[in-house]
């Protein structure tokens, strides 16, 4: 297998590429990436350079996606500018990468290689909030932000490919991600090293938002498994049935660092905050055997060890900005 990873230095994208490499000896990686904010050459360490390849650019540069997916067997596209706050402050870069970043990929697929499978990484986020219930995967998208607006927008196209031309083109919408690698400006990390550092944690609002938590490498082995088997112009639910409200989960990780509450600190909540995400993953479970792995707590406590042993590696990308208790309110 010839696999192009777009978005690898990022943190679900590095979390895939070290899993997949390691389940698949025969595996030859290529690894694009823009080494914008979110990426960190430092998640792909030590992987084989022999099976692996890193280039720096951009999914929206034409010529460049045309020249590497002309060689892949398969296209898996984490690329994306993720973080909702960011995406409040300065949307545009939002509408380039996410949209024309998808659309570039999806050009070099039907003009160069279209027998090539395209795996596209979405979220929950694409369909708004829901008070009750789970959403399917035939439900309308009603995004709320930005962020989540490009996002329905990419995945719209990915879906018109797939059908117009014939792409084998699949689209996974997962839940909230934690684990190793991820970006400390993300709840978790930051609030994992504010804590250790002996600084508030910020909370929005009440903390009362719900939010279905995945541990990555569960993520990673749905991917896996969609890329593998996964149907031509299908899209399919990835979720823990493990939600928590933001609340809890500070609490779980201040416990497990043995802090105590008096850490928390509520601060303003950003502009349309969505108060619950659910997916119901009934689907992938049915049709291709997925099943989550680790459960919330057991996750929680292996992702905190992690950051307290690995300094080193969220040192470096951490500034005042980054661990801003109301990022939404910065110019980026």
């Amino acid at each position: 297998m010839r696999l192009l990873v777009t978005g690898g230095m990022g943190f679900i994208g590095s979390n895939f590429i070290r899993h997949y490499l390691g389940r698949h000896q025969e595996a030859r990686i290529v690894n694009v990436d823009a080494l914008k904010a979110g990426s960190n050459p430092e998640s792909l360490r030590g992987v084989d350079e022999e099976r692996y390849t890193f280039v720096e650019g951009d999914i929206s540069d034409r010529r460049l996606m045309a020249r590497l997916v002309s060689s892949a067997d398969a296209v898996v596209n984490f690329a994306a500018e993720t973080h909702v706050d960011r995406s409040i402050s300065g949307p545009e870069p939002f509408l380039a990468s996410n949209v024309g970043g998808t659309f570039s990929i999806l050009e070099a697929l039907r003009t160069r290689n279209p027998e090539a499978r395209l795996v596209h990484i979405s979220t929950d986020e694409v369909y708004g909030d829901i008070l009750s219930g789970s959403f399917r995967e035939t439900d309308g998208l009603r995004p709320s932000s930005p962020y989540s607006a490009s996002k329905a927008a990419s995945d719209v196209f990915v879906s018109a490919y797939a059908r117009t031309y014939g792409l084998s083109a699949m689209i996974t919408r997962c839940t909230n991600n934690y684990g190793p690698r991820q970006f400390p400006e993300k709840l978790i990390p930051k609030a994992i090293i504010r804590a250790n550092r002996s600084l508030k944690v910020p909370i929005y609002g009440t903390g009362e938002n719900v939010r279905d938590w995945i541990y990555v490498l569960d993520h990673c082995r749905a991917v896996e498994m969609v890329l593998e088997a996964g149907e031509a112009g299908e899209v399919y639910h990835v979720s823990s049935g493990e939600e928590r409200t933001n609340l809890a989960v500070v609490r779980t990780l201040l416990e497990i660092l043995g802090k105590g509450e008096e850490a928390i600190e509520f601060v303003e909540d950003r502009p349309g905050h969505d108060v619950r995400y659910s997916l119901d993953s009934s689907k992938i479970r049915r049709e291709l055997g997925w099943r989550p792995e680790r459960g919330f707590r057991d996750g929680m406590e292996a992702t905190v060890r992690w950051y307290v042993e690995n300094e080193g590696w969220w040192m470096p990308l951490v500034d005042e900005r980054v661990l801003h208790p109301t990022p939404w309110k910065l110019e980026w």
